[in-house]
């Protein structure tokens, strides 16, 4: 068959009816093994506009699958009623992954934690009577299979399964159920035994999986979720070694720490996954995104979900991790045929150091592993020496060549800003004058708006009464005090004790804002002790209780509460007065909400004005605004606000809390990639607001007449609210004279051929596109110390570094510098390995 031919067909693999099997060493298609490298990019956390530039970036990245979970809560928010238009069009995101050439791997569930609201369950059902979610449980088992079966059936209908011509080649059911089985008693395994079968009757002609699930029946195919899967096998010898998560990063919580998980660190779980017999993997996340509206699950998980992914949330390649991955794809896809067809021979090459090597009389393929966190170490393998960094492994597509190391990172970094950019009204949002941003604004009276929904002497669950409708629950009531109380005539001031089961609280007394209260991501309950300015008589209390997110896995965790338990007030003449048996009355939601203040009703009491109250409690703030310039994307800084939600013409930004990171725990300076990874072991962000910018997608933006609307709980200044464009300003690289000098894009192995030492070691530069390097900050070849944007220079330094790099980049998109004696000196830092570290700008 021609070499166009065989090309053509490969690009058009997943267009045509295509029989999907599988053994203990691979997905099988049509006969044929394949390796997959696969990236999770959750169709709702991103927009359509989005979805074919994020499939292009990953495709560009070396992957040649698409994961996604289903998220049924956003499919049927109501009973019967289904959804499946704009963020949440599946059938047109699967299609997407069509069209580029690549596979799809469909987590049906129902179920998926992910971080996402209510772990992707709809809430209606915890109301169906006598429901218990995941378990041998009739009404849970019939929603369950009506919704699997409605997702399956508009696959079918519209041909996406690869037993039809399309994309889907894999299928799951279920999520990470072996963590919580052994809470569900008897009820666990039938229920799983019943949840595989149902999953096969479905006849969808793909394998189906279970991730997490040591138990899994020989019929389904169970997976490893983890930072490192390398030593994982599945339960049956007859089933293929598959990743199904990857985390690159970790998910984060308001008021907490940023986890980084480093590029080295993540290469060598992959290289290790594959080393050992891997088939599959999978990214979560590779894109992770953004929870629009009140789609945080946690509770707590901050209303970015960037996981640290190889694309950031807005988009952007994150370098250098997605390059470095990249390259790591690609030295991978090099041994795909000896890694499928043949079984490895593990030799030792020391303490802690070994070789993995796949070879026939057609091909050999040996992965040089040194899983020491401390010690380098050079090996001999086949009479040939290797450096190996600690914590790495090398790849030798051919045993002899190194094309990559997991430990040195050729791929340029970046320096990524926000740049800001003022709200800009539109032309005809202030006939008084152009320049000044009219605001619209509308304060809520706090407690009882409107006729109240009941009352009791006690206190509610919140999430049982707000049936997470609305985030915002009042409880108030009144006490009356003595003319006589000592505070009244210059005694210590009473305070307000609260118990909360969770997420937070407003305390109003007469009116006035007390004070607020907050659980946090790892403690949900909460107790909250403020002073109160109480009179002489009739005081009313009105508390807001609120909810940051809701809770998405753990067993039995649709049972998990919310809201007051006790109050208290203390400091008066007699004592403490419990309140908690109180007549108190309820109000479920917000008077703006049920207005419609979010998408900028009219027949809200809007009042305009130039000058906006600040620093004012329960605050709608509407503005009509242009876009910003340029096409980059944007994000709304917040930093000069309190708590509460945004909108942008209609479509929900999210919560928005600037809440600042603790010292309690310490945070990290630098990071060393090498050891087990922990989510807490590279934490930034210490002393700095846990989320400040909001993606605001440039496709939700129209030329002109933009509705910004703003709900502020607790008092900001929304004049100093504005838009930031995401941009690459810096551009990085740092690469010594023993990294890997093969070039990835056009290098063949070649069993018969030496070992490759024609080219140097080059550094590469590349600027987005449009744009060029202007100038060059730093270059210093020998021991340059630092990292991007902090490179300083070492005790060995070529003086003629910064004119080499200046001819070779100037005024260009991208350039690459050889390492070689005829750019730098070698007398240079004798008897050490030199690098070479630039930074420069992008205009």
């Amino acid at each position: 068959m021609p070499i166009v031919a065989v090309v053509l067909l490969s690009l058009l693999a997943p267009c045509f009816a295509a029989n999907v099997t599988y053994d203990h060493r691979s997905l099988i298609i049509d006969g044929q093994r394949k390796l997959f490298i696969s990236a999770s990019i959750h169709y709702p956390r991103s927009v359509p506009g989005m979805w074919p530039g994020l499939v292009k970036t990953a495709k560009e990245g070396g992957a040649n699958m698409i994961e996604s979970y289903v998220f049924w809560n956003g499919h049927e928010p109501s009973q019967g009623n289904y959804y499946f238009e704009d963020r949440y069009d599946l059938v047109k995101f699967v299609k997407i992954v069509q069209d580029a050439g690549m596979y799809m791997f469909l987590r049906i569930g129902p179920f998926v934690a992910a971080e996402w609201s209510y772990g992707g369950v709809p809430i209606w059902l915890h109301y169906v009577p006598g429901t218990v979610f995941r378990t041998d449980n009739a009404p849970f088992k019939y929603h369950m299979k009506k919704f699997l079966t409605y997702i399956v059936n508009l696959m079918k209908k519209e041909k996406l399964f690869a037993s039809q011509g399309g994309p889907i080649i894999l299928a799951q059911v279920e999520n990470e159920y072996g963590y919580n089985e052994a809470y569900y008693g008897k009820g666990a395994k039938p229920y799983i035994m019943w949840a595989a079968k149902m999953a096969v009757s479905q006849n969808i002609g793909v394998p189906w999986v279970m991730c997490k699930q040591p138990d899994a029946p020989e019929f389904i195919i169970d997976t490893c979720n983890d930072f490192y899967c390398d030593q994982y096998a599945p339960n049956s010898p007859k089933k293929p070694k598959i990743w199904t998560e990857n985390w690159p990063g970790w998910f984060k919580t308001f008021g907490a720490r940023d986890p980084h998980r480093p590029s080295e660190d993540v290469a060598f779980s992959v290289a290790r996954f594959f080393q050992k017999g891997g088939c599959v993997h999978n990214y979560y996340m590779y894109h992770g995104g953004t929870n629009f509206g009140r789609t945080n699950g946690g509770p707590f998980i901050t209303t970015s979900y960037d996981y640290e992914a190889p694309i950031d949330e807005y988009g952007l390649p994150r370098f250098p991790k997605w390059g470095h991955l990249k390259e790591l794809h690609k030295s991978i896809m090099l041994c795909e045929r000896a890694l499928l067809n043949s079984e490895p021979t593990t030799l030792s090459l020391g303490p802690k150091a070994e070789a993995d090597v796949y070879a026939s009389s057609e091909f050999c393929v040996a992965f040089l592993a040194n899983t020491d966190d401390k010690e380098d170490k050079t090996v001999q393998f086949r009479n040939m020496s290797y450096n190996l960094p600690a914590w790495s492994v090398s790849i030798l597509p051919d045993c002899k060549n190194e094309v990559f190391n997991s430990a040195k990172v050729r791929s340029p970094s970046s320096v990524v800003d926000m740049v800001p950019e003022s709200l800009i009204p539109s032309a005809s949002s202030s006939d008084k004058d152009p320049k000044a941003l009219e605001w619209e604004i509308f304060t809520e009276k706090p407690g009882l708006w409107g006729k109240e929904d009941f009352s009791l002497n006690s206190f509610v669950d919140h999430i049982n009464t707000t049936k997470y409708t609305t985030d915002y629950l009042w409880y108030t009531t009144s006490i009356n005090v003595a003319e006589n109380e000592d505070f009244l005539k210059g005694g210590s001031q009473p305070y307000l004790l609260v118990e909360s089961k969770g997420h937070g609280l407003h305390a109003f007394v007469n009116q006035m804002l007390q004070g607020s209260g907050y659980g946090n991501g790892t403690n949900v309950p909460f107790n909250f002790s403020a002073p109160i300015s109480l009179k002489a008589g009739k005081n009313d209390i009105a508390i807001l209780s609120l909810t940051v997110g809701i809770q998405n896995a753990g067993s039995h965790y649709e049972w998990v509460p919310a809201g007051l338990t006790t109050v208290k007030i203390k400091g008066l003449n007699k004592g403490i007065l419990d309140i908690s048996g109180y007549k108190w009355t309820y109000k479920i939601g917000l008077e703006g909400e049920q207005l419609g203040a979010p998408y900028g009703q009219k027949s809200v009491n809007w009042v305009s004005t130039t000058e906006p109250p600040k620093n004012q409690p329960l605050t709608w703030y509407k503005a009509i605004v242009d876009p910003p310039t340029g096409n980059e994307p944007v994000g709304l800084d917040m930093i000069h606000m309190g708590k509460g939600l945004a909108w942008l013409n209609g479509q929900p930004i999210g919560i928005y809390w600037p809440r600042l990171v603790s010292f309690e725990n310490p945070c990290v300076k630098g990071c060393d990639y090498r050891g087990t990874f922990k989510p807490d072991k590279c934490v930034t962000g210490c002393g700095e607001p846990s989320q400040r910018w909001y993606h605001v997608p440039r496709s939700w933006f129209k030329p002109s007449g933009n509705i910004l609307v703003i709900l502020e709980e607790v008092g900001g200044d929304p004049t100093k609210v504005a838009f930031s464009k995401r941009k690459m300003s810096t551009v990085c690289s740092s690469v010594a004279e023993d990294y890997p000098s093969i070039d990835l894009e056009s290098w063949k192995p070649d069993l018969n051929g030496d070992r490759s030492q024609d080219k140097a070691p080059r550094a590469h530069l590349k600027c987005p596109d449009s744009t060029h390097i202007s100038a060059v900050n730093f270059a210093s070849f020998g021991n340059p110390v630092g990292s991007c944007g902090s490179y300083s220079l070492g005790d060995c330094h070529d003086p003629l570094s910064k004119s080499v790099v200046e001819k070779a980049c100037l005024n260009k998109n991208e350039c690459a510098i050889e390492l070689t004696e005829g750019n730098f000196s070698k007398n240079l830092c004798p008897g050490s390995t030199r690098k070479l570290a630039v930074e420069a700008v992008c205009r």
